[in-house]
């Protein structure tokens, strides 16, 4: 079960990373950056495309402001280290090669630390 809840939060991260809206782009080099916004003006993902396809590192943020989530493409494929803040107390940190999952960790955000 838990295993299913991890997908289902990963594909909704992805349905996050898709084109919804009509994005603001800002050509950077070899780059286009694209920054969506909510209806109520904040930002909701900032991102960059490279010849039409995902590219670097996509941050897509709450309507309050706070990350959502963080992920990594290189050439339109997942790749590397992404964390999912699912409920702001923990979150997921999930590792990909070439579009799969090599791991997954969950990760405690709020935790204190003890100097004993």
């Amino acid at each position: 079960m838990k295993k299913f809840l991890l997908i289902a939060a990963i594909m909704i991260s992805g349905i996050a990373f898709s084109q919804s809206g009509t994005p603001v782009l800002e050509e950077q080099g070899q780059l286009v950056k694209a920054t969506y916004y909510y209806d109520n003006g904040k930002v909701q993902q900032v991102g960059y495309f490279k010849d039409g396809k995902l590219e670097g590192k996509w941050i897509a943020y709450n309507e309050n402001g706070s990350v959502k989530s963080v992920a990594e493409y290189n050439n339109g494929v997942k790749y590397g280290k992404w964390t999912l803040n699912a409920d702001g107390i923990s979150s997921n940190e999930v590792s990909f090669t070439n579009n799969q999952i090599v791991a997954v960790r969950n990760i405690k955000t709020n935790s204190l630390a003890s100097k004993n």
